[in-house]
């Protein structure tokens, strides 16, 4: 594991052991627990889910109020009814924490009530409580989310205006100058590989094989897998490592591939704001992110092969189902097909 994904392990961690700090002791036990099932950032994750539960309990539940977050045992697991459960996902709707208001929609309640579960599930199976109540409250209704990501002539127009510069403001037509180079690299990869942000972002100049046109991406829980990429990232990648970053000696992570103007290893936000930017010149209606990037190349790549599997693989999905939503747009095409199949009047007729 490189040095960028060890500090980044570390600093779960010791966010992690922070918010564990304003919980009830006996959380403790659950993370020891589930640390062999779960990545780092997962049980952080969880960790969140369950401060915002117990601070739900503290000030909001008729049962508890009054308590403090750190006032609980095990045993107050047996005394929170259904009733309580379905007011705590009807309260996530909008509530306010730390003076900043929040809302969840479906998704967000699922996912919230998905922690509370495996929390009851935990400790229900350790024999600590006889009934698991959290097993017991309905998921909410998951809307599918319309998939996002760019289409026809609009991969190739982000991919000219990054190299161009065309549509941008003044003062980001400055930057561009200084990290064009750079930004069509980023673009071009993730369109053409299909990789997570994350993964990008950590990338080292030597995961990158020219020769044999592959390089070396870490990814989710840390695992490492050689991918292959064709001609045009190729030509970018080597544009940009060959004429700018191996003249850069001074730079301060000297061996990540894509560096800031701080000559920096550069940040997931800040290729979500490049994204972003070039992506709003092209397609203004579309909330393009490096993700609907991700999406963008699975969908194509399975339009070309129709092997999920293969388009599974290449994305590192552990679970095949969850490629089938890079694919999704496929439905739409064979529906827009379907509309222009059937003729109302015959050719000729008025």
């Amino acid at each position: 594991m490189s040095d960028y994904f060890k500090q980044r392990k570390a600093d779960v961690m010791a966010r992690l052991n922070e918010i564990k700090l304003e919980l009830p002791e006996f959380c403790d036990e659950f993370f020891v627990g589930i640390a062999q099932q779960t990545s780092e950032l997962t049980r952080l994750n969880y960790a969140y889910d369950l401060r915002i539960f117990f601070y739900y309990l503290s000030h909001f539940s008729r049962r508890f109020k009054g308590r403090s977050e750190l006032d609980y045992d095990v045993a107050d697991l047996e005394k929170i009814t259904i009733v309580d459960l379905e007011n705590y996902i009807e309260w996530l709707s909008s509530y306010e924490y730390n003076g900043k208001l929040y809302t969840n929609e479906a998704n967000g309640k699922a996912r919230k009530l998905s922690t509370i579960r495996s929390f009851f599930k935990y400790f229900f199976n350790r024999g600590a409580i006889v009934a698991n109540t959290a097993a017991k409250i309905s998921m909410p209704k998951l809307h599918e989310k319309e998939i996002i990501r760019l289409e026809g002539d609009e991969v190739e127009n982000i991919l000219n205006v990054t190299e161009s510069g065309d549509g941008l403001t003044k003062q980001s037509l400055h930057f561009h100058e200084k990290t064009r180079l750079r930004d069509i690299a980023i673009v071009t990869l993730l369109l053409g590989t299909g990789i997570r942000v994350s993964e990008c972002v950590g990338l080292n100049l030597d995961d990158i094989d020219f020769n044999n046109h592959a390089f070396t991406v870490t990814r989710k829980g840390g695992s490492r897998t050689i991918l292959y990429f064709g001609k045009e990232v190729e030509e970018a990648l080597g544009a940009y490592v060959y004429d700018e970053r191996r003249n850069i000696t001074d730079a301060v992570d000297k061996d990540a591939l894509f560096l800031s103007l701080q000559k920096k290893r550069i940040c997931v936000r800040s290729v979500e704001i490049l994204v972003k930017k070039y992506a709003q010149i092209i397609a203004p209606l579309k909330k393009i992110s490096p993700h609907k990037l991700r999406s963008t190349f699975g969908t194509n790549l399975y339009r070309e092969t129709r092997d999920i599997y293969m388009v599974a693989s290449v994305l590192g999905h552990r679970d095949v189902n969850t490629t089938k939503k890079h694919y999704a747009a496929i439905s739409e095409d064979h529906r827009k097909q379907a509309a222009n199949l059937i003729k109302l009047k015959k050719d000729g007729d008025e």
